[in-house]
């Protein structure tokens, strides 16, 4: 037998323990083609103003090649482990390392650039639509068109040749550094085994878990008023980083093997083969896989709280532009909103208005707003707020010595520690009126330019408004006092008013808005975001996902002559089957339940500054990650299926 009958002959054995590394090799590679094709594609010439698509897309290549190498540099690790004795195999027969290297490269570069080639052109069929969902994503309307870049053609082969170059690099030390002896102790050294607890031990997972839930604690009192500077912020940001990392890997190294361990002596040593097979394995493995757990677990949360935060921000953008108009459009000249009225009835289209007269006062807060106020630089005793009439707007029923505040986000109610009734006072020029604060609500009644970048409207009896204005203080008062907003009756008929709208010209200067017009605005902003992220994410939970199911593989390798034993004491495949479910529920249900806790109180932490909605997004977003995550653990049972099955 020649060189490459045996390289051929190897390539054709391992291969179909390779499957699932080609097919993460070549969604990788598809996805990179397809990010460089956009990057380079002249249709995104016409939207860069308005996403900036080409430098974001430029980023995000460049961290899917840090994801998708690291990822191709573990795996090949393990299978070069997995190979050890197979290298020492091929020095006994008196090949030298060289060659031996060579054969190695050879095999890895059929399998690598076969699957490079498959890859690019799985990206370019899929680049189209890529482009699509994104344009889609971002409801930017321009047309797709499927091409082929030769831009990024050479640039996805370079890259990927650069990390092959790599892999060989990383092959050739090994190669080196190992001796005969040792390469056929490789993976039995791999894996650490503990007989027995220490005391130590004990302690460190208890502390794990304790990091885990300060970590959890101080984030959810993030920005509850415990933390009133700046640098306090930080420095507590940096402590919740730090306690969940530690606390996640501490977590892994003991913790996991410390509740195995009571589980196992509540049961006074009596374990069936489901628990043998499953808890047993996990205490005696787990330990030696903390730190790569951990950056998985620490990954997994990183995807989730940003891709939730983003699909926040996508999610909440149809009630933030409706907060920010109060209407389908807004006006703060008579005029502006005069010529556009006149262009809706020259379309006959039907509009419903709305006019709210606006002051400016001072108000005296400080009765009502506590001590702790998370750093906002605001007076409480000459607090800027605008002023509306209670007959001006509907629902509100107050009483002349009485005032209901209203209009706010989660945000601002974080940082705006208020009670929930007390005194105040509105001043104008010279008089002040003392009143009764009911309530503070949530309904936005006048656009976003007479709050003056978000405070609160205080809603008052109409006779107190006119006494305030009557005494205006002239220096903190608006170019316009007076809120027009118009509501298109038929909604059907929006679009046509939203394009009369636009084509009118207001001016660079005009406060005039229109709620379809901010709603696309945030969309292609936090669109672009949810895009890269999602698909960085769906990179990561593949990759991460193939290693998991490759460490799997290895242990299975492992523990095949268990199995052959336990076959013929007489367990049945199923048996066997049961304890190895369990097993993976593990092996891939504690990352994942890690993964999502660190995500929740992540996003919970500060999800009111990206939008007004928390569950449903982050919910979606959770449950797509978990169904996805979960399909490398029901491969990885269907591995051990065939090894049990060929155990005997």
């Amino acid at each position: 037998m020649n060189i490459n009958q045996l390289i051929f002959r190897n390539l054709k054995k391992n291969l179909k323990n390779y499957y699932l590394y080609v097919f993460a090799l070549v969604f990788s590679v598809g996805l990179y083609f397809a990010f460089v094709t956009l990057q380079y594609d002249p249709s995104m010439d016409s939207v860069k103003g308005s996403i900036k698509g080409s430098a974001s897309i430029k980023t995000a290549s460049i961290l899917l090649v840090a994801i998708v190498s690291v990822f191709l540099l573990f795996a090949n690790n393990i299978f070069i482990k997995r190979r050890s004795k197979e290298i020492g195999l091929f020095q006994l027969i008196g090949l030298t390392k060289n060659r031996i290297f060579r054969i190695l490269a050879a095999e890895n570069f059929y399998l690598y650039f076969g699957s490079l080639i498959i890859g690019i052109f799985l990206g370019f069929s899929v680049s189209k639509l890529v482009m699509m969902v994104l344009f889609k994503i971002t409801g930017v309307e321009t047309a797709a068109t499927l091409r082929f870049s030769s831009q990024a053609f050479i640039q996805t082969i370079a890259v990927f040749s650069a990390i092959y170059v790599l892999i060989l690099l990383v092959n050739f030390f090994f190669i080196k550094k190992q001796s005969i002896i040792s390469l056929f102790h490789v993976r039995s050294s791999t894996e650490t085994k503990v007989k027995k607890l220490s005391v130590f031990e004990i302690i460190i997972g208890i502390l794990g878990i304790a990091l885990v839930i300060t970590g959890y604690y101080v984030s959810s009192k993030l920005f509850s008023g415990d933390f009133t500077s700046a640098k306090e912020l930080f420095g507590a940001m940096i402590f919740i980083l730090a306690s969940v990392i530690i606390g996640t890997y501490l977590f892994f190294k003991c913790a996991v093997s410390v509740i195995f361990n009571l589980i196992r002596k509540k049961k006074a040593g009596y374990l069936n083969i489901k628990e043998v097979l499953s808890l047993t394995s996990i205490m005696f493995r787990m330990k030696s896989n903390a730190l790569l757990l951990t950056i998985i677990t620490t990954v997994s949360a990183l995807a989730i709280g940003l891709l939730s935060l983003s699909y926040i921000s996508y999610y909440s953008a149809e009630k933030l532009a409706k907060n920010i108009v109060t209407a389908d459009f807004s006006f703060t000249a008579k005029e502006d909103a005069a010529k556009f009225k006149q262009a809706l009835d020259k379309e006959k289209i039907l509009y419903n208005e709305k006019t709210i007269p606006v002051i400016q006062a001072t108000a005296d807060l400080s009765a009502i707003i506590t001590k702790n106020n998370n750093g906002m630089k605001m007076d409480p005793k000459n607090a800027p707020v605008p002023v509306v009439s209670e007959k001006s707007v509907n629902g509100f029923d107050v009483k002349e010595n009485e005032t209901i505040f209203t209009g706010y986000n989660d945000a601002f109610r974080k940082f705006l520690n208020m009670k929930d009734s007390g005194k105040v006072q509105l001043k104008g020029k010279k008089v002040a009126v003392p009143l009764n604060y009911l309530e503070f609500r949530k309904d936005y009644v006048v656009a976003h330019y007479f709050t003056g970048g978000g405070n609160p409207v205080a809603v008052v009896d109409d006779h107190v408004f006119n006494q305030l204005k009557a005494d205006l203080e002239p220096s903190i008062q608006l170019e316009s006092s007076l809120f027009t907003g118009l509501t298109i009756k038929d909604e059907t008929k929006l679009e046509s008013a939203n394009h009369v709208f636009n084509d009118l010209d207001f001016g660079e200067l005009s406060a005039n808005n229109s709620r379809l017009d901010i709603e696309r605005h945030q969309k292609k902003n936090m669109g672009l975001m949810m895009f890269i992220v999602g698909f960085l994410g769906l990179t990561f939970l593949i990759t991460s996902g193939c290693i998991l199911y490759f460490k799997q593989m290895d242990e299975g390798e492992d523990e095949k002559p268990n199995y052959t034993i336990l076959r013929k004491l007489g367990f049945t495949q199923s048996d066997l089957l049961k304890g190895i479910q369990a097993k993976q529920a593990f092996n891939f249900g504690i990352p994942l339940i890690l993964g999502l806790m660190h995500g929740y109180f992540a996003v919970q932490s500060g999800w009111f500054f990206f939008g007004s909605e928390l569950w449903t997004p982050m919910i979606i977003v959770m449950v797509l990650y978990t169904v996805l995550y979960s399909i490398f653990g029901i491969l990885s049972v269907l591995y051990y299926k065939k090894v049990i099955k060929e155990a005997l």
